[in-house]
C-alpha cells in the first residue's frame, strides 16, 4: 500500500515494469541491463524501482535521459529534498516517486529495501531481474513472485 507519493499518480494506471538487480553481478550482465534500459527508454515503456544499487542508478541515468514515465520506489519514507537530477523529470510530470512507509521511517535498512522490494514488485505488471545472486535476498523474494507475475532474467 502506498503510504506517500510524489509526481504523476496516473503513472500507477499504466504498465508497469519492475527492474531489480542483486548488488553483485558480473560485467557481461551489466551490458546488458544497459541495453535493456535504453530499449525501454526508447519504447517509452514505464519502469518502477528502487534505483538504489550502483547498477540500478546507472539504469536510472539511461532512463532520465528519455521521455518516458518513471516510478522511484523508496526504501524509507519520502526525503524532504528531491535529488537534483530527479527534480526536472518530477517539474515534467514524467516522474513518480512512491513509499510504502510514513515519513518517520528515515533510514533504509535490509528489512525495509525488502518490504520496498515487495511493494514495487506487487504494483508492477511484469518485473525484469539484471542478474540475483542465488544466496541473496532479491532470490528469495522472487520466488514468491514468479508464481504471481512474469519475471524474467536478463541473459
Amino acid at each position: 500500500m502506498i503510504k506517500d507519493a510524489i509526481g504523476n499518480t496516473d503513472f500507477l494506471n499504466l504498465h508497469k515494469t519492475a527492474f531489480l538487480c542483486s548488488r553483485k553481478i558480473s560485467a557481461s550482465a551489466v551490458l546488458k541491463c544497459y541495453d535493456w534500459a535504453i530499449s525501454k527508454r526508447d519504447a517509452g515503456e514505464c519502469v518502477i524501482s528502487g534505483f538504489h544499487s550502483k547498477l540500478e542508478q546507472d539504469v536510472l541515468h539511461y532512463l532520465l535521459k528519455g521521455k518516458q514515465p518513471i516510478i522511484v520506489a523508496l526504501a524509507r519514507g519520502r526525503k524532504e529534498n528531491i535529488e537534483p537530477e530527479l527534480q526536472k523529470p518530477l517539474d515534467d510530470g514524467r516522474l513518480l516517486i512512491v513509499t510504502p512507509f510514513t515519513t518517520e521511517v528515515k533510514r533504509i535498512t535490509q528489512d525495509t529495501a525488502n518490504i520496498r522490494n515487495r511493494f514495487m514488485m506487487s504494483l508492477a505488471d511484469e518485473i525484469v531481474l539484471g542478474h540475483v545472486n542465488p544466496e541473496g535476498e532479491l532470490h528469495k523474494l522472487v520466488k514468491e513472485f514468479q508464481v504471481l507475475k512474469k519475471v524474467s532474467l536478463l541473459q
